[in-house]
């Protein structure tokens, strides 16, 4: 059975900005190594939008830049929305019974599915159905933008943390 991953870059104010945080080289290759072992990851849909970027080759790009792209061109993806209509290629548009699809993932799945975006792991979050938390503190003061938690933070047990580069801790929490 599968496990609901919620992992996001953080501030230290508990705020998400995908523009506010660059990885330095050592935080971009465990994202790498990350993607790689993902059974798949769930987006709602802004984020998938955002993510999306990843379907592209860009000249511009490095190395592991190219790798990066095509760890996530490789994983499944399932997007949970209201309104789109249709999804990129290796993607799923998720609609309905937002607690049944995600049980049936889990059930036929093995590995991680990460969750990316906070309402999406809010709702998934009220369902009881966020396995764990993995909270990537970034040296940096937002004071504005989007919360981690979209809503009440549940109760949480704090289970690991580990530096990752020069400048990230991450912090993995698993419901209470």
């Amino acid at each position: 059975m599968a496990k609901i991953v919620f992992s996001l870059n953080q501030s230290l104010d508990g705020f998400v900005d995908h523009t506010a945080f660059q990885p330095d080289p050592v935080l971009f290759r465990h994202f790498i190594d990350d993607m790689r072992g993902q059974a798949g990851s769930l987006y709602g849909r802004r984020m998938y939008e955002i993510m999306r970027y990843w379907d592209g080759d860009h000249t511009e790009w490095d190395a592991s830049e190219r790798e990066y792209a095509a760890a996530w061109q490789r994983n499944p993806k399932w997007v949970v929305s209201r309104t789109l209509k249709s999804v990129g290629p290796n993607a799923s548009l998720i609609e309905g019974d937002l607690a049944a699809a995600i049980r049936g993932l889990k059930a036929q799945h093995e590995g991680e599915i990460e969750v990316a975006g906070p309402e999406l792991a809010h709702s998934l979050a009220e369902l009881g159905l966020i396995d764990e938390y993995r909270l990537y503190l970034h040296p940096v003061v937002l004071g504005h933008g989007k919360p981690f938690f979209a809503g009440p933070r549940p109760p949480l047990r704090l289970v690991a943390s580990d530096r990752i580069g020069d400048q990230v801790i991450r912090l993995t929490y698993v419901p209470a």
